[in-house]
């Protein structure tokens, strides 16, 4: 099943797991978006560096830390995603919260090993 991926925290950086994320994303045929600190592109996925408006969000994984998702709060609930995967390191019970009251549901997991065991 294609579920539409947000992959917020995007780096241009082939060591950083966000990298790997949208590689792997690609490689199992999920539409991938991305917005991060650097525009550029990464496996055809172009990464914005402004809160762009996506239509059409399934799935928002996050690869920043608790701190910096603050600034993002009003746009990732403006997305209305089914769910976000809070990777490790990025767990922030406050957000849950946010998430919670708006219907929106979340889990603490790894996007990479979701991918490879299928649980995607």
């Amino acid at each position: 099943m294609k579920k539409k991926t947000l992959v917020l925290g995007a780096s241009l950086n082939p060591a950083r797991y966000s990298n790997l994320a949208i590689n792997r994303l690609v490689k199992h045929d999920q539409p991938t978006v991305a917005v991060g600190l650097r525009e550029g592109n990464v496996e055809g996925v172009e990464i914005k560096t402004e809160k762009y408006p996506f239509e059409a969000i399934d799935t928002v994984t996050l690869y920043l830390n608790a701190k910096r998702q603050k600034e993002y709060y009003d746009y990732i609930i403006s997305l209305q995603p089914e769910r976000v995967i809070f990777n490790p390191g990025t767990e922030n019970p406050e957000l849950y919260d946010l998430l919670h009251k708006n219907g929106i549901d979340y889990e603490n997991a790894c996007t990479l090993v979701m991918l490879s065991s299928h649980q995607y």
